[in-house]
């Protein structure tokens, strides 16, 4: 599931960014257009604002900010549309070559839904949403794309937007029937939004109590907490040889914390770390690095849908492109500096893996 960069850039898609540079130029001397009349015209706003009634007073300070993130971001707006007309070009041809699809603009759905009720984001005023991968591998459904998710916070002239949740949301097929509602997360790391600390005994999201789970495994309570409700399909479902699989995962991504419910039989993960897929340059020198860097990050979240649907050719797969790591550590104490590996991490799976 890793595409071919090279093949793609001696092809059409080589070709199309070749097309592209005048349009790259035309947007760089659009803004500097921009830049240099909004400037132009400023200068006799501001002069009037500074040398100007005393009344404006502390108004002045706030309105040269104002004005100048205001030229800043008009000027920007052409390189900001040429950047995403390249990244939307070389998303959508690696995607085509997987055979799967790629689309900038992205409504979330049931899964985003789920994960908000169980915890896996936490509660935001302003949202935003792009790069959604979907289609099928291995016969098995899948849907990703990324959230951002922001809280206004403080008061005054402290007032701002804060970044809740930055990372990627995937909704995957099962590769086994289950009934269940079973959630997954770091232990001792809850957000505040769970209402969590110390491992509860249980937890309850709208109504829906779910139940702490033991686990036979002693270094897996020490690193995840487990709820379900259904302590049985639970431990067929989150076994402890998950445990590397996950935290190969999160390091594979920079990410934070992984969070992963089991719902409706499929499986919603919340990958909260960078933004990612950002394949647009106005530098064409970067293109191949770009398309590489997104190739890999995409071939890491298939592998981890390989292995998470839990059927033995998906084991199979997803074991096989997960790496091993130059240094293990052991899974006990604390695990949020787990060694990042040169490649991509693969995810879930079972016994024998």
């Amino acid at each position: 599931m890793r595409a071919n960069v090279n093949h793609l850039m001696q092809g059409q898609l080589g070709e199309w960014l070749e097309s592209q540079s005048h349009m790259r130029a035309k947007a760089k001397e659009k803004a500097v257009n921009r830049w240099t009349w909004g400037a132009a015209l400023l200068m006799p706003v501001l002069a009037f604002v500074w040398f100007g009634p005393e009344s404006l007073g502390g108004l002045r300070s706030y309105a040269t900010i104002g004005a100048a993130i205001g030229v800043g971001v008009w000027g920007y707006q052409p390189i900001a549309e040429a950047k995403k007309q390249i990244k939307i070009g070389i998303n959508s041809a690696i995607a085509r070559s997987l055979g799967v699809s790629y689309d900038h603009d992205v409504e979330p759905g049931a899964e985003f839904e789920a994960a908000k009720r169980y915890g896996l984001v936490g509660s935001y005023e302003r949202s935003s949403f792009e790069d959604r991968w979907h289609g099928t591998l291995e016969g098995h459904g899948f849907n990703l794309y990324e959230a951002h998710l922001e809280e206004r916070r403080g008061s005054g002239k402290n007032r701002r937007w804060v970044t809740v949740f930055r990372g990627v949301i995937i909704q995957m097929a099962f590769g086994r029937p289950f009934r269940s509602t079973t959630l997954l997360q770091r232990a001792g790391k809850h957000k505040k939004w769970l209402g969590l600390g110390a491992a509860k005994d249980s937890v309850s999201f709208d109504g829906h109590r779910l139940d702490f789970v033991d686990q036979v495994h002693p270094d897996f309570d020490d690193v995840f907490a487990l709820y379900s409700d259904d302590q049985v399909e639970a431990r067929v479902l989150v076994h402890p040889s998950y445990l590397e699989h996950l935290l190969r995962l999160e390091s594979a991504f920079g990410a934070k914390e992984m969070r992963a419910l089991f719902s409706l039989g499929a499986v919603i993960l919340a990958v909260e770390g960078k933004n990612m897929f950002e394949s647009g340059s106005m530098d064409a020198s970067q293109d191949r690095m770009r398309a590489e860097e997104t190739a890999e990050q995409f071939a890491a979240l298939a592998s981890l849908a390989l292995a998470i649907n839990q059927t033995e050719r998906g084991r199979a797969i997803g074991a096989a492109r997960m790496p091993e790591p130059d240094n293990p550590r052991p899974l006990q104490g604390d695990v949020t500096a787990a060694p990042v590996i040169a490649r991509p991490a693969g995810g879930f799976g079972r016994k024998g893996i």
